[in-house]
């Protein structure tokens, strides 16, 4: 039984270690899109931020946008 539970473990820690570095590579190839953008004029930080807001629900861009709006507004900024 013992011997069927470490075989098991092993094999759940070998695939997690594949992920991982699975993982691994497709952060190196998002980077060098980002500098591939940076190459031809694109601002990446700005990239990242629209990628980060693509992936929100449309009512909780909305909802954080309304927010800076109104801290940028209080701080003289708007």
């Amino acid at each position: 039984m013992a011997d069927a539970t470490d075989d098991r473990l092993r094999l759940l820690i070998e695939r997690i270690e594949r992920l991982e570095e699975e993982k691994k590579g497709i952060a190196d190839d998002i980077r060098d899109v980002y500098m591939e953008a940076k190459a031809v004029g694109y601002d990446p930080k700005i990239m990242r931020q629209i990628v980060r807001l693509r992936k929100m629900k449309p009512d909780d861009r909305s909802e954080q946008e309304m927010v800076l709006e109104t801290y940028k507004n209080a701080l003289g900024m708007g």
